[in-house]
């Protein structure tokens, strides 16, 4: 408890849902004065202790209680149960730009929210060629921030805030504001944070990041605290339980074209016993299946798959021919399957691809994008980031000065 900067303990905080609120003097009377509500627990008896120095994040699906627990934290919220203590000089990156007012300039909304958050003038003068350049906004900063892009108000908005040099930082999904400097400077101050031993409270949906910046994770869901500790196991474990449920879908593709000769009726994906799956592992041993159905004979058909991520990434693609299995002919109904012994995908979401062309592979037959969508969970190896898994092996050698 002595090196914490941070402590939540039982920690309840509770809403009003209200169903119809009255709207007249009427309604008023009638009801008795009385509106109809319910009570929300956002946040349901949470305790966590967050050590000094520490950079600690918080994952969950939106309406967990992430935002809830970090403005209590902020005590922007007051609890209904529980109590938080704190160490040390605060800061709070929750609403970039809430303090500031849109017919003041730049300039003059820098020493507005920056005595909002606890600077004097004079620390603000101080700051305030550090501030504008870290937004890099000199050539704007005497415009009304009513003429600025949502990106230059947010970028100005989070160099403020992060220029409190504060003991302990909140932040609330930020760590993707402005363009892709902005962005590299952002995570240049997190560093610089980290290496000063400064406090961290981080929430984000940006999964990757959580598990390179976090030292420890803690998982909320509808309120309650479901496990905290590493970064790798939390957010992985949180990562799989969002998958989908998903069914088996067959040939319910995004688009579809070709001359018809030979037409894919379905496509599978099958693990090792044969069965069909939606959630593999990394490493796991499957089979992508093709079930085709050709209208009359037709010699040499080359049958291909392609994956990509749900965002468009092109990752992997592959066709009889170059591997070297093309049959001389086909006819009727038959299938073709592509056996692969380890699934080196990282965790996350894809989309299959299948397609029959000729032997030039110029003419197609029959082209399904994205017809089947498949979720890959953690397994073995366990990789840091990234599409794919190599699977490599860490050695090392010492020598001798």
């Amino acid at each position: 408890m002595a090196d914490a900067a941070v402590v939540v303990e039982g920690v309840s905080k509770r809403f009003r849902l209200y169903h119809e609120r009255n709207r007249s003097l009427k309604a008023t009377v009638l009801r008795g004065g009385r509106a109809r509500y319910e009570d929300f627990w956002a946040l349901r008896d949470v305790s966590l202790e967050i050590e000094e120095g520490v950079t600690y994040g918080l994952v969950g699906e939106n309406g967990s209680g992430k935002s809830t627990l970090l403005k209590c934290i902020a005590r922007i919220l007051r609890p209904d149960e529980g109590r938080i203590r704190t160490r040390g000089k605060m800061a709070a990156l929750l609403e970039l730009g809430s303090g500031f007012h849109p017919e003041l300039s730049g300039r003059e909304n820098v020493f507005l929210n920056g005595s909002i958050l606890g600077l004097s003038k004079r620390e603000l003068t101080a700051r305030f060629d550090d501030i504008v350049g870290f937004a890099g906004l000199e050539r704007f900063i005497d415009q009304p921030v009513k003429n600025y892009s949502s990106g230059m108000y947010v970028r100005l908005g989070f160099s403020v805030a992060i220029n409190v040099d504060p003991d302990v930082l909140l932040v609330d999904e930020v760590l993707a504001v402005g363009d892709a400097v902005f962005q590299r400077r952002c995570n240049e101050k997190f560093a610089d944070f980290r290496r000063a031993g400064k406090t961290v409270v981080v929430v984000s949906h940006a999964s990757e990041a959580m598990r390179t910046m976090c030292d420890k994770v803690a998982w909320l869901q509808d309120g309650r605290l479901v496990a905290e500790g590493r970064p790798q196991d939390v957010v992985d474990d949180y990562v799989d339980q969002g998958h989908e449920d998903r069914v088996e879908t067959t040939t319910e593709a995004q688009s579809r074209w070709g001359s018809g000769e030979v037409r894919l009726e379905a496509v599978q994906l099958l693990d090792r016993s044969g069965a069909p799956v939606t959630h593999p592992a990394t490493g796991d041993a499957v089979t992508f299946r093709l079930r085709f159905r050709a209208a009359a004979p037709l010699s040499k058909p080359v049958f291909g798959l392609a994956l990509e991520t749900l965002d468009g990434t092109w990752l992997w693609a592959h066709h009889t021919r170059d591997a070297g299995f093309v049959p001389d002919e086909v006819s009727g109904e038959g299938t073709v399957e592509l056996h692969v012994p380890h699934l080196m995908l990282q965790p996350g979401t894809y989309d299959l691809s299948a397609s029959v062309v000729d032997y030039t592979t110029t003419h197609v037959y029959d082209y399904l994008r994205r017809c089947l969508r498949f979720d890959v969970d953690h397994g073995a190896p366990r990789e840091s980031g990234g599409f794919v898994a190599l699977g490599g092996q860490w050695s090392s050698e010492s020598f001798d000065a």
